[in-house]
């Protein structure tokens, strides 16, 4: 009898060992497949937030790429602005020095000229407008017609020989247009004052009579 009880207990004991390995069993197997899964979720959030951290990286790069090429455009615009602005100058002084260069060619220095003898009633004046009355008594105009006659060429040249209207041609104390009228009056047309005057004064004795009516023509009309 005891050894069939003996034979039952051992078979229920084994059972119960056979039960308890299977029940770990599953608790390992369920534990492995939780361990196994944890690390690939892990791994799916850590490539999601590599992915983000590269695309804010990659968006930064964009955007400073895009700043710079922004900065470099402005920049080589100021500079060609600049060079631009410096070239003009340039031209602009080259062009002034090249005029100044022809007006001197144009008009080449001379030495002093004799005005001739100035009477003593003109003695109010001086230079060009002195042998302008001295010329214009020479001419028998009476000295009432040098305010006049100082007015007229005051307006059309200042009294200045080598006075050049670039728009019309004029030149000289009379603005002779053109200029080499005054050839007429001498070869030195171009440089003697007297030269000039003594033509100015005989065209306003042929055409207007005295200067006073070529000073009034010229006051109606802007020229004479």
């Amino acid at each position: 009898m005891v050894p069939l009880l003996t034979r039952i207990a051992c078979r229920a004991f084994a059972v119960l060992i056979l039960l308890a390995g299977v029940g770990f069993g599953v608790h390992i197997g369920v534990t492995s497949e939780e361990d196994v899964q944890d690390p690939r979720l892990a791994a799916e959030e850590d490539l999601r937030a590599a992915d983000a951290e590269q695309q804010t990286t990659r968006d930064w790069h964009r955007e400073y790429t895009q700043s710079a090429a922004d900065n470099d455009a402005e920049s080589k615009a100021e500079s060609i602005a600049e060079v631009a602005s410096d070239q003009a100058k340039a031209l602009d002084d080259t062009y002034a020095e090249l005029q100044a260069q022809e007006e001197e060619n144009s008009n080449p220095p001379s030495g002093p000229v004799d005005l001739g003898p100035i009477p003593s009633d003109c003695n109010s004046y001086s230079g060009n407008k002195a042998a302008g009355c001295a010329r214009l008594l020479e001419h028998g105009f009476g000295l009432d017609q040098m305010p006049c006659l100082e007015s007229l060429w005051d307006k059309e040249s200042g009294w200045n020989e080598r006075a050049h209207n670039q728009g019309s041609g004029a030149y000289g104390i009379p603005q002779a247009l053109p200029g080499n009228k005054m050839s007429t009056a001498g070869d030195d047309w171009e440089t003697n004052p007297n030269t000039q005057i003594n033509w100015g004064l005989g065209y306003i004795s042929g055409r207007y009579g005295t200067p006073c009516d070529a000073w009034a023509y010229s006051q109606a009309n802007g020229f004479y």
